[in-house]
């Protein structure tokens, strides 16, 4: 069952794994001087008067959070963060499994799945009349993809672009905002 209302993931801006082609999801790496400005950038656009803003605990998502929404207060939810690649983390991209194998000291992809929608349907639940706005990570845009869109995971999103998941018969259409 899709959530019942509209909501809008962002992936953080380009971080020091992004720009060297590494793994990094369970390790905390910093925005580059690039994905800082990529946040900066979110801050110009047009938002809804009503925002309900939430972001992963990692850094790179939280100073995403931060310069993309200066000012405003974002609510940190533990089930955002990006999945543990195990004994994969610190390794070049090229070295990454198929997504549908549990890597040796890290998550699989199930869990990931589990975890994904339930931290999208608490915050949908809990938003009132205000537009959800999840500031998170390529693996929890592709989990909701599969859950709820086409069924495939799809490219890596882009850093810093936001995405609009809203209602469309019985699935969610990806679009923009």
């Amino acid at each position: 069952m899709i959530p019942a209302r509209s909501f809008c993931l962002i992936r953080h801006g380009e971080t020091t794994a992004n720009a060297g082609a590494i793994i990094a999801g369970a390790t905390d790496v910093p925005l580059t001087p690039r994905g800082r400005d990529q946040a900066r950038a979110l801050a110009g656009r047009e938002w809804p008067s009503g925002i309900a803003l939430f972001a992963s605990p990692m850094s790179r998502a939280r100073d995403t959070a931060l310069l993309a929404f200066p000012g405003r207060d974002h609510q940190p939810e533990p089930d955002l963060r990006e999945r543990d690649w195990g004994i994969f983390e610190g390794r070049p991209v090229a070295d990454l499994p198929p997504r549908e194998i549990t890597p040796q000291g890290g998550e699989g992809w199930d869990d990931v799945l589990a975890r994904v929608d339930r931290a999208i349907r608490r915050i949908c639940a809990t938003s009132g009349d205000a537009l959800p706005v999840l500031v998170c990570h390529s693996g929890v845009i592709r989990a909701a993809r599969v859950l709820w869109t086409t069924g495939d995971a799809g490219d890596r999103p882009p850093n810093a672009t936001p995405i609009l998941f809203s209602p469309d018969g019985d699935r969610l259409k990806e679009g923009t905002i």
